[in-house]
């Protein structure tokens, strides 16, 4: 078992940033990729960036070169800097970490909510 604890949302401006952090505890050896989904009301769960073991990087199309996602391979931490934010982008946050079992795990979510 993986147990993730998010932090980082908010409200902020269109145009505006906001960074999301999410810690792992548990099972950290198991984990391969981490990322962050995101789900607005009335919508499906969406992919907006995931980080393979290795660095490898996967954005959604609508948040390429405003999004940057990175993690710490020590700390087992994800996170997501989020830049030039837009209404569009309110949405609860989820972390998930895939483990090498192909197992997801997912964090509580968390709350960013952008004001045009």
């Amino acid at each position: 078992q993986v147990h993730l604890v998010e932090s980082g949302g908010g409200l902020v401006q269109a145009g505006g940033s906001l960074r999301l952090s999410c810690a792992a505890s548990g099972s950290i050896f198991s984990i391969n990729a981490m990322g962050w989904y995101r789900q607005a009301p009335g919508s499906q769960r969406e992919l907006v960036a995931s980080i393979t073991r290795d660095g490898s990087t996967n954005y959604a199309d609508s948040v390429k070169g405003r999004f940057t996602i990175s993690r710490d391979n020590v700390r087992y931490t994800v996170s997501l800097q989020m830049n030039s934010l837009k209404p569009e982008d309110t949405a609860v946050y989820y972390c998930y970490v895939r483990a090498w079992s192909s197992a997801d795990y997912w964090g509580q979510g968390t709350q960013v909510t952008v004001s045009s």
